[in-house]
């Protein structure tokens, strides 16, 4: 008998939400640029970082423009063999969400995906991490812009890099120069695994 186990989904976006965002996308003549990092290292990992593109994708307000080549990474920050290894790759999107807004929407991709928050560093099924809005810098501890590990971590950074080589770093300077000056041990390219730009 088939399966009838069903992805999980994205609840959808209130219509009053649809409505301000078109509105925005309208009035707004130059959506931002945001980079965001996907980290998985529980179940299907390719699967649900696919997912995540797909329902970021799917944001009235927001386009993905390039998803990354994937890495492989050792955890960060735990004792080596205590977790699975993740996947890691970075996307770019355009929006006219606020920041506020974009990280609303990481979050519930987070939750659609059963994202559990239990412990710092721990194990989960995805992460959803904004790195960079804009130029924007701010020390909101809701939303710290840009993220504020993003310049120690190579497995933000290399993927990011392969996929906008001239990029950024607001207040750290290029990405380029950051990635050259980390160990990246144990941040391997997995050339056999591919995420798809949503059509």
């Amino acid at each position: 008998m088939k399966s009838t186990h069903s992805d999980p989904t994205v609840q959808p976006v209130p219509a009053s939400v649809v409505a301000a965002v078109d509105a925005a996308d309208v009035t707004l003549s130059n959506p931002r640029w945001a980079v965001l990092s996907l980290g998985a290292n529980l179940g299907n990992r390719l699967e649900t970082l696919q997912g995540a593109v797909d329902a970021l994708e799917d944001t009235p307000g927001l386009r993905v423009k390039a998803v990354s080549p994937v890495y492989e990474t050792e955890p960060w920050g735990v004792e080596p063999g205590s977790q699975p290894s993740y996947l890691n790759a970075v996307t770019l999107v355009k929006t006219t969400l606020p920041p506020s807004s974009l990280l609303e929407r990481a979050q519930a991709v987070e939750e659609a995906f059963h994202r559990v928050r239990e412990e710092r560093w721990g194990a989960r099924t995805i992460d959803v991490d904004i790195i960079t809005y804009a130029d924007v810098v701010s020390d909101d501890p809701v939303l710290t812009l840009p993220h504020p590990r993003a310049h120690q971590r190579a497995f933000v950074l290399a993927p990011w890099h392969d996929v906008d080589p001239t990029a950024q770093l607001p207040g750290h300077g290029p990405v380029a120069e950051l990635l050259a000056a980390l160990d990246r041990t144990g941040v391997t390219p997995r050339v056999d695994l591919e995420l798809r730009l949503p059509e």
